[in-house]
């Protein structure tokens, strides 16, 4: 009886005990740019073990090149990153079933973010990265700094918005249901796809833009690769210099997809341009 008694005494103790903290993770291997990005701004230097290797190229880089190239990389092959016994892997929504079975029975923590489509999705994983690393109030102060860069980037009161079309060299266009889509709308302009019923990587012929123009032609691509020098070809087109109405101009690739520190500057961009525009 004695013994139980104090059995249930010490398991009282240990539950009226505050909580040990969490030890924040080092060695943090991360495998997607966007997830590079967030890692870089919220992380502290030693707890990054390795970014991935998109972020060291300009043409998929969401972040500085000369910035990502100053921590180690990693090609993210499933052998690699177990080899290197990160803490913690971040990573996009796409890992393959075989490689996150990998992982698990390794002992490596897994953390997907899949892509987000609104700024307030974007929020949502910032305070989740912040939250994991172990430092939330750094993630409250990138949100402050990307609701302050909207409200600076919004147009002014009663400004009608201009339709804008994001295309890819090629002719691929953006679709509605993305970020890049979202900041258009909160800064004064209407996504073009969207009203026109086109998908994310829908094909748009030089036909169809000559018919039915945008107002504003975002072009996106890089050189040769993004289809670059097929984009140069259709946009040099003697056609296009007749559409008056129509102004183009170029949208960096990195301000498309990701999240994060990235919205400032993309907002930034578009607000310069909804400026240019007349």
């Amino acid at each position: 009886m004695r013994g139980g008694l104090a059995l249930l005494g010490a398991l009282m103790v240990g539950a009226c005990s505050p909580a040990m903290p969490k030890v924040p993770p080092s060695r943090i291997i991360s495998l997607n740019p966007c997830t590079d990005a967030l890692l870089v701004e919220l992380a502290d230097r030693d707890q990054i073990g390795a970014l991935s290797a998109y972020s060291r190229d300009p043409a998929q880089s969401s972040m500085d090149v000369a910035r990502a190239r100053a921590f180690p990389f990693t090609r993210g092959a499933m052998e690699e990153v177990i080899a290197a016994q990160p803490s913690m892997v971040v990573s996009g929504s796409f890992t393959p079933a075989a490689t996150r079975a990998a992982y698990a029975r390794m002992g490596l923590r897994l953390k997907e973010f899949s892509m987000a489509s609104t700024v307030e999705e974007s929020e949502a994983q910032i305070r989740r990265m912040a939250a994991l690393l172990g430092h939330p109030d750094r993630g409250e102060a990138m949100i402050a700094r990307i609701n302050r860069a909207m409200r600076q980037a919004a147009p002014p009161p009663g400004a009608k918005p201009l339709p804008a079309l994001i295309w890819h060299g090629g002719g691929l266009v953006v679709g509605g249901e993305t970020l890049v889509s979202d900041l258009l709308r909160r800064t004064g302009f209407t996504p073009f796809a969207a009203i026109r019923g086109m998908g994310q990587s829908q094909f748009l012929p030089l036909e169809r833009m000559v018919v039915d123009p945008p107002r504003v032609l975002l072009v996106i691509g890089h050189g040769d690769a993004d289809g670059g020098r097929e984009g140069r070809r259709v946009l040099g087109h003697p056609v296009l210099a007749q559409l008056r109405a129509m102004q183009r101009f170029d949208f960096d690739a990195g301000l498309e997809y990701c999240g994060g520190p990235t919205i400032v500057r993309a907002a930034q961009r578009l607000a310069q341009i909804r400026r240019e525009a007349h």
